[in-house]
């Protein structure tokens, strides 16, 4: 079994997911971060493969990528860097990067390459919905990898159920149309978006993702769905703090963990 179906068929409710960029603050970081993740007991981690147009991220994320690629951060020095990851934990791990590194280094060769190291799942959130039913889902497959595809407020029935009929692992639910950021609450328009997807009966788990940054929008993800996803602010806090156990220390606090 997957470690993705794994986590969720066993834990299912409170789920926390945590994003970051890898090669961001320092290049050698990726391993560094994963292993102080998982010790305070994340969930599930999201390792970020940098790239020069982050189309879906905002300011923080945006300009993570550009500081790991100036540090020389590629998605074959990221492959060597997580060679030996499942020495240092058993949750699950998904790469979230977009469309042309992945298309550069081959979708074959990438999810092989996914497989040898332990990655679980993949989120590419500029893959059209067709090219993965057509090109990628078949590889996947093939690999034992789940490509994560996301909603948003302005997706429609139609095609969340489509996505929810195609896909398993989980949906990650972007929480709004905006790219990725922080915010101190939901407001009524967003906690409404979250309990009509709740009340669709899909059959996939839901992560909610997009300005999860304190106690707060962590509870109200853990209400309408399986748990949350906490990117930005981690991102925030890995270039602001003095290291990256201070940086995870402070999350889990504003977490209220």
């Amino acid at each position: 079994m997957n470690r993705i179906e794994k986590l969720f068929n066993e834990k299912g409710r409170n789920i926390l997911s945590v994003y970051f960029t890898a090669g961001y603050p320092h290049r050698d970081d990726t391993v560094t971060v994963v292993r102080e993740l998982a010790a305070r007991g994340v969930d599930m981690i999201e390792v970020g493969i940098p790239f020069s147009d982050p189309m879906a991220d905002g300011p923080v994320i945006q300009d993570s990528s550009t500081v790991a690629l100036r540090n020389g951060m590629t998605l074959t020095r990221l492959f060597g860097q997580l060679e030996n990851i499942r020495q240092e934990t058993d949750i699950p791990l998904i790469l979230m990067g977009y469309l042309n590194p992945i298309m550069q280094y081959g979708v074959e060769n990438f999810c092989r390459s996914c497989r040898e190291v332990g990655m679980d799942g993949v989120i590419v959130p500029d893959l059209p919905f067709r090219d993965y039913l057509e090109d990628y889902k078949p590889v996947g497959d093939r690999y034992g990898l789940k490509f994560i595809m996301l909603i948003t407020p302005e997706t429609s029935e139609e095609r969340i159920r489509l996505i929810d009929a195609h896909t398993d692992g989980f949906i990650y639910m972007v929480s709004t149309a905006s790219t990725t950021g922080t915010r101190e609450s939901f407001d009524k328009k967003t906690r409404d978006y979250f309990s009509r997807i709740d009340a669709m009966g899909l059959k996939n788990p839901r992560l909610i993702g997009f300005g999860i940054s304190n106690r707060a929008t962590l509870e109200d993800a853990r209400t309408y769905a399986a748990g949350a996803i906490v990117g930005s602010a981690f991102v925030r806090l890995l270039g602001s703090e003095s290291s990256v156990p201070a940086a995870v220390d402070s999350l889990m606090s504003r977490l209220g963990k």
